[in-house]
């Protein structure tokens, strides 16, 4: 689950990680209020006026403004609510922006110097290890960085079962180039962070930049937080933090729906029964010339109501040419899964326009070949993959 940057520093902070505060606000009105609350509790009497979606690079498409005076606050937050911010991370449409977080400034002038940093956190599942990955050349794409200099982007591995250590926290403030109380500072802050992130149960943190302040004092002031949707039955005050206006439509109709679903850039859709399988018949698809439009598994029941949502779900893409059924008949058997899907064809006869390719397999399978054969309707069965392969070339053709 992906938060927004005021709901991830609000995680952060609750763990003591220091953090940019702000306020978040959905009206230019609100904005100005936030703005002078800022100013009261902090001092500040700059504002940075953040759009708020779930796409970092927002900076880029002027998502990010300063303002010096609470007029400036209200125009640049008329400016950003309510616009479709295109970023690097979004498509071509953009993502509509619905609030602004009003942030503090804190690039106050100061004896020492102001610094940037990159650090982020998650799981090496190859090694099994959480990484942290940080780097000096912060406030920049660290993928940009990585490419033109490998040299700059460091990383630590953390075994789970040990812990962050504190040399290791010691070794990235080293490496940050810090000294004196900014190393104290940057050492406190990789631990909280690190704490923050194993107990909120996050699969990643990018905080980017992490900022060294005139005074020495090392903050988050922006935070990227994705939180484990697995995890979230130990959080239930986490759950509310969901933002559904952020997430494909599609998406959350077919969560609501039961249906483990996530759309693909393709034009052949499948719905299958199980992970693994789902992998295989997107590897079937790519060598049948075709590429998957999606991941739907429809777990282990395939009644007629629950394949015609499926369908449904899978024909609101209008890039789909076919849909190939990849069905292992264990615990439901292949008879019931075929009359699901003819049951499903006929109550959405003048809505489907592609062709249905269907491969049973298991239990009752060639009953279920022979029902779908027998049923005199446009749904064409396949026994092996080989088979269902060439009826997708087919199909495509």
């Amino acid at each position: 689950m992906n938060l927004h940057e005021y709901q991830g520093k609000e995680i952060l902070s609750s763990f003591g990680v220091r953090v940019q505060r702000g306020i978040v606000a959905t009206t230019p009105e609100q904005a100005v209020e936030a703005a002078k609350e800022m100013n009261d509790k902090t001092g500040t009497n700059w504002w940075v006026v953040k759009a708020q979606i779930h796409a970092g690079g927002r900076g880029k498409g002027g998502g990010v403004k300063l303002a010096k005076t609470l007029d400036e606050v209200k125009e640049k937050a008329s400016e950003i609510i309510g616009m479709n911010l295109i970023t690097p991370q979004t498509s071509q449409k953009g993502k509509k922006v619905h609030q602004v977080f009003i942030a503090e400034d804190m690039y106050y002038p100061g004896e020492a110097e102001i610094e940037e940093f990159y650090i982020s956190m998650l799981l090496d599942r190859v090694k099994g290890k959480n990484v942290i990955i940080y780097s000096t050349e912060g406030g920049m794409d660290i993928e940009t960085v990585a490419e033109k200099t490998p040299s700059l982007i460091f990383s630590e591995e953390i075994d789970p079962s040990a812990g962050l250590q504190n040399f290791q926290a010691r070794k990235i403030a080293f490496n940050l180039g810090l000294s004196g109380e900014s190393f104290k500072n940057m050492v406190k802050f990789v631990s909280a962070l690190y704490n923050a992130y194993i107990k909120s149960d996050a699969t990643l943190f990018e905080i980017n930049p992490v900022l060294k302040t005139s005074d020495n004092q090392i903050a988050a002031v922006d935070a990227k937080v994705t939180i484990d949707n697995n995890s979230l039955f130990r959080h239930p005050d986490y759950v509310k933090l969901r933002d559904i206006r952020e997430e494909d439509p599609i998406e959350v109709q077919a969560g609501e729906a039961g249906l483990n679903f996530v759309k693909l850039e393709g034009n052949v859709g499948c719905m299958v029964n199980g992970a693994g399988l789902a992998m295989a018949t997107m590897d079937i698809i790519k060598l049948s010339g075709g590429d998957p439009a999606n991941f739907l598994d429809v777990g282990g029941t395939a009644d007629a109501e629950r394949v015609e949502k499926a369908f449904r779900i899978i024909l609101a893409d209008d890039r789909v040419q076919a849909i190939l059924v990849n069905i292992f008949g264990g615990i439901v058997r292949c008879d019931r899964v075929a009359q699901g899907i003819l049951d499903a064809y006929k109550n959405m006869r003048d809505f489907i326009k592609v062709p249905i390719i269907v491969r049973l397999q298991g239990t009752n399978a060639e009953v279920a070949k022979k029902m779908i054969d027998e049923s005199g309707l446009k749904v064409i069965s396949a026994i092996t993959l080989e088979d269902a392969a060439r009826e997708v070339t087919k199909a495509l053709s």
